[in-house]
């Protein structure tokens, strides 16, 4: 044995010490391809055969309110209930995991259950949120596969509002978890929780120049700081950033100060002791605590005695009753700046009688002094937030509803359209911002369809790039875009650059009064001539083939788009289209990485749809780079078997571009971009590259590009699933 190795770990720990010695860690520069491997099946202990959206159907939902409104009141010692009920905790719980959703790129949310992992499950604004998550076990566990966790925590905080007396819109089951942290979601670059939220930025004084498409103002938190900018209380500045990241939520106005209100007419915040005592959160706590964070060595039994935000006490004089306290509160008194007890900057009432203060938490015999936020104070000194309050305050019975649509709003912005709605309290109502598609027909004769478009004489490149913008909009982040509903022929898409107009405008000119004449909706018919377009060029690459094709695509109108919500569907850059509408911080190859994930596709995918795109030649404009093949409109591999010859070289041309170049004659045979190059020079991609470029893959090539194009195609069809 060799003496210099006793007493050695023979595990590898690179990947999970603090500097690490991952293949990022040596070659920082290096395209990470770890987000298309995010929900990789093999994390998933369920089974490919477990369809969660057919078997939470079977759930007993009337035993499972019934048990959750028990629940909501059986205290537990370790960690007690505010005045004997969890509805606060339940509400903080299901806003957070649903308040990490940003609309620029539909990703965080609370669809998935992604709050158990990290980050998110560690986040200080997120702090004994684990507590919630235990206390709801029991029913987790008696209800089994039936319940998702991303239903349950949503449900549980439904379930809470509607216990302390408002009347819910609704709520819909089918949230499928996740099994493993989705990691590679950016959520900012500072290395520090809680760092001033300058870096975030252009100017501090301007949130509309935060950084995109990160909507809370630091890192760690879900909306905005509630002791102000950087701690720094001013509520006009606080109303100004409130603004800007529920817009970046997708919420107006209304639903804002709608949101504040109702979320802080029930529950408290918690800062009763010192910050400094409690231990690390959840990911960064001993083996010992078994998940749990933030362990308070001075809790005792006793609610009033956590401490969470540092912030303490509550917004109105009854925490567990849904009512119109809040503005009273708010409104029926002046407020001057203090500090809680673990040293949060708060605003006090200057004078209330101590019958209008909350009752202590845990000691029902004594009063305790309310608070607000800077965040709401904000309500009450920005002029817009104010105005709508007072209309709040005029009309209860408004107030209720605009709340109730904007909770359900917040918690389903990301289960995607009203079709995937599952249970018996599903509302029928459509609304704007579910993005809703009318039924399209299916009894048509499709042949007929492909037979008149056909004889367009539409080229393959123009069918083809027309189809794939229509789908590319897709995110699976939040189920929005794609070719249902055919909206690339409404505003705002019909007018993107990434759509090309005028030559979108000429193809529609073409498939339209098809579509008219023989039944089919103008969406099916893009798609079909989509892939008609496939067919050729596997035609004209030797292969007969007929495309899958599911008829039933709806037609949306312009009255069923919110098109200021649809502006951020719009794409900065299509790698498979050769394209990027200007220079970013970000490579386009990581732009094409950003795309692809959001779209669904496996790296695998991704490469195989790369390389058929530059065959058929449908590049953005009509460039010629990366069709690497004297053929262009055939479904070849040339792009593969050109990439990985050795006969030529690549050299940059110094504006992002290359040409390939023979090395025997030194002529310029091709040109390339970025993209085209990573799918050579990362190891994984070229391994994929190599699959394609052997002798006998070409019948292979074509029948994985097909079966990527109708993933692509079918994306959005969830009456498929």
């Amino acid at each position: 044995m060799d003496g210099n190795n006793m007493g050695k770990c023979p595990v590898m720990h690179g990947s999970v010490t603090e500097t690490g010695t991952s293949v990022m860690d040596w070659w920082p520069k290096a395209l990470n391809l770890d987000i298309l491997h995010q929900h990789d099946a093999k994390t998933n202990p369920m089974g490919p055969d477990f369809d969660y959206a057919e078997t939470v159907k079977t759930l007993d939902f009337k035993a499972l309110k019934a048990d959750l409104k028990a629940l909501l009141k059986d205290s537990q010692e370790w960690w007690p209930a505010d005045w004997g009920h969890y509805g606060g905790l339940m509400i903080r719980l299901a806003w957070h995991s649903a308040g990490s959703y940003r609309l620029a790129d539909g990703r965080g949310g609370g669809g998935h259950g992604n709050i158990r992992f990290a980050p998110l499950n560690s986040w200080p604004d997120n702090g004994n949120l684990d507590k919630a998550r235990r206390i709801l076990w029991p029913l987790k566990k008696k209800y089994g596969n039936k319940l998702s966790w991303a239903d349950l925590i949503l449900l549980a905080g439904t379930m809470a509002y509607e216990d302390m007396g408002l009347k819910t819109f609704g709520f819909s089951f089918g949230r499928e978890d996740i099994w493993h942290p989705e990691k590679d979601t950016y959520w900012g670059a500072e290395k520090e929780w809680l760092a001033p939220s300058d870096s975030r930025y252009e100017s501090v004084e301007n949130p509309a120049t935060m950084e995109n498409p990160l909507a809370a103002v630091q890192m760690g938190l879900i909306y905005v700081n509630p002791e102000g900018v950087n701690g720094q209380p001013d509520p006009l500045k606080t109303a100004a950033q409130v603004r800007e990241t529920f817009v970046r939520m997708a919420m107006d106005d209304e639903e804002t100060a709608a949101l504040t209100c109702g979320g802080h007419t029930v529950g408290k915040a918690h800062g009763n002791g010192d910050a400094d005592t409690l231990g690390a959160e959840p990911e960064a706590a001993g083996i010992e605590t078994q998940g749990l964070g933030w362990i308070n060595p001075n809790l005792g039994g006793k609610a009033s005695n956590a401490v969470t935000s540092g912030i303490e006490g509550a917004w109105t004089s009854k925490p567990t009753k849904w009512d119109m306290g809040y503005f009273d509160m708010l409104f029926g008194h002046d407020w001057e700046l203090t500090k809680s007890p673990a040293g949060a900057n708060q605003w006090r009432p200057v004078a209330i009688k101590e019958a209008d203060m909350p009752v202590d938490p845990t000691d029902s015999t004594k009063r305790v002094m309310p608070m607000m936020t800077d965040a709401d104070m904000a309500m009450k000194m920005d002029p817009t937030y104010r105005a709508i309050c007072e209309k709040f305050m005029a009309d209860p019975a408004y107030f209720d509803d605009c709340f109730a649509r904007a909770w359900f709003k917040l918690t389903h912005r990301d289960l995607g359209p009203r079709t995937r709605y599952i249970g018996p309290d599903a509302p029928q109502e459509d609304l704007i911002w579910q993005d809703p598609i009318p039924a399209g027909r299916s009894d048509y004769d499709v042949a007929a369809v492909k037979a008149k478009i056909a004889a367009s004489g539409l080229s393959i490149a123009e069918m083809v790039a027309t189809a794939w913008d229509s789908a590319r909009t897709y995110r699976g982040s939040d189920l929005r875009g794609g070719a249902n509903g055919a909206r690339i022929r409404l505003a705002p898409q019909k007018d993107w650059a990434g759509n090309e107009p005028a030559r979108l405008a000429r193809v529609l000119a073409v498939l339209e009064p098809i579509a008219a004449a023989t039944g089919a909706s103008v969406a099916d018919v893009i798609v079909l001539a989509g892939n008609l377009g496939v067919e050729q060029a596997a035609k004209a690459a030797g292969f007969a083939i007929e495309l899958p094709f599911a008829p039933g695509r709806g037609d949306a109108t312009a009255a069923m788009t919110d098109a200021a919500s649809f502006d951020v569907l719009e794409p900065l850059a299509d790698g498979f289209r050769n394209w990027v509408k200007a220079d970013y911080i970000v490579t386009p190859e990581e732009m094409l990485l950003d795309r692809a994930q959001l779209m669904g596709l496996s790296a695998a995918e991704m490469t195989c749809l790369v390389g058929g795109m530059r065959a058929m030649g449908t590049n953005h404009g009509g460039t010629a780079h990366g069709v690497f093949t004297s053929k262009p409109g055939a479904l070849t591999t040339d792009f593969f078997t050109t990439l990985t010859d050795m006969s030529y070289r690549w050299v940059p041309k110094g504006d992002g571009r290359y040409d390939i170049v023979e090395r025997k004659s030194g002529a310029v045979k091709h040109s390339a971009t970025r993209v085209d190059l990573v799918f050579g020079s990362n190891s994984i991609l070229r391994a994929y590259a190599e699959v394609y470029a052997q002798d006998d893959n070409a019948e292979k090539f074509v029948h994985d590009f097909v079966a990527a194009w109708t993933k692509v195609m079918n994306a959005d069809r969830f009456d498929l699933a």
